[in-house]
């Protein structure tokens, strides 16, 4: 699932690559019209794509929570997973390409706290995709509190809570619509400049998304999570993606689509959990799935640094723009690998494992963690 999200990250790039400076590629496509209808079908897939993250991020830690685990080890677990990636991409992104159009010396964004400013002018440095780490890491630091009343909700008003995270979403897109600056707009957006920030990259906002996260969890965990065929989950998604395309910022970033992604995490973690064979469990998924925090950051290097080395300023037709968003996502994909297995994989394998065995509660067993 996290495959397909960062692969429609990658498309919405791809159809409009955009940066804070003066170095933006050429589209794929040579006619605007094209672009636009294009534009409209995908663009909104990607802010959902990144409450799906934040989602997916609540449900997997809670799910791998080590019982008696030290908070510093899981913190550590968490830094490695996340820094040596970022670092190199970020590196990289700043001697290619980046460096050019950055300010201060792409640092905020090295740091992770870019996404705590309104400043536009911090979002989009060095290497763009990761400003959502930031938020990432605020979560992960936060969990160890957050963790401790999500587990002392009673089992029987865990659906209840999860209500209550729902209401919380749209209860934040008013306080932006009514409290937050409505000028100056954003190019192209229904929103505010202002407005974007808060609802979209400010950390403290988009934690609510990782609670509700937590808490589909907690449901699966307890087993009280219902038996619901997959293929109904499936149709309630693309109804509720058809429904973003109409529905204005900032309700279709988060809030329409978080129903229908914890229905779906909740029912594939269970049929997972039943030894049902699902195609998000599939090798070649689950292969994907791996690479996918790797593919996620790679992404631009194939748009501004790789497409303009290679094509110039070309733009195509239907079928030419078309092969050549595919050929991008193809081409990432590799890079993508080529960063998980010489990057992610050693640095997770030296450096996450604590020093000291863990201890666990007596009778406590290890955790299992669902397939795809």
């Amino acid at each position: 699932m996290r495959a397909i999200a960062a692969a429609l990250v990658v498309i919405c790039h791809a159809l409009y690559p955009a940066t804070m400076g003066n170095q933006n590629p050429a589209k794929p496509y040579s006619d605007w019209a094209v672009t636009e209808k294009m534009m409209w079908f995908f663009n909104p897939g990607g802010p959902i794509a990144l409450s799906f993250f934040f989602i997916l991020s609540g449900f997997i830690i809670t799910w791998s929570a080590r019982p008696g685990e030290r908070v510093t080890a899981y913190w550590r677990r968490r830094v490695v997973k996340i820094m040596p990636n970022h670092a190199v991409t970020w590196a990289l992104a700043m001697i290619l390409f980046a460096g050019v159009y950055t300010p201060y010396w792409g640092l905020p964004n090295l740091f992770l706290i870019n996404a705590f400013s309104p400043n536009v002018a911090l979002w989009g440095g060095a290497n763009m995709p990761a400003w959502s780490l930031g938020p990432e890491m605020f979560f992960y630091l936060l969990f160890p509190l957050l963790i401790i009343p999500v587990r002392k909700i009673s089992e029987s008003r865990l659906w209840l809570w999860l209500g209550v995270m729902v209401v919380g979403m749209a209860a934040l897109c008013l306080v932006t619509i009514t409290f937050i600056s409505d000028v100056p707009m954003f190019p192209g957006e229904s929103q505010s400049l202002p407005q974007f920030w808060f609802s979209y990259m400010f950390p403290p906002v988009r934690l609510v998304e990782f609670v509700f996260g937590m808490i589909v969890a907690r449901i699966v965990i307890s087993g009280r999570w219902p038996r619901i065929p997959n293929t109904p989950v499936v149709l309630l998604f693309l109804i509720a993606y058809a429904a973003i395309l109409y529905i204005p910022e900032p309700f279709n970033q988060t809030l329409v689509t978080a129903i229908p992604f914890g229905l779906l995490l909740g029912t594939y973690a269970t049929a997972n959990l039943r030894g049902v064979r699902t195609v998000m469990g599939a090798k070649p998924m689950v292969w994907l799935g791996n690479i996918s925090f790797a593919f996620y950051l790679t992404q631009s290097f194939v748009l501004f640094w790789l497409r303009p080395k290679v094509l110039g300023n070309a733009e195509y037709g239907v079928v030419g723009g078309t092969l050549l968003i595919i050929g991008e996502i193809l081409v990432n994909i590799v890079f993508g690998w080529i960063l998980f297995k010489l990057v992610e994989m050693p640095a997770m394998r030296h450096w996450s494992r604590a020093r000291k065995p863990v201890t666990r509660p007596a009778g406590a067993q290890p955790e299992s963690t669902p397939a795809g």
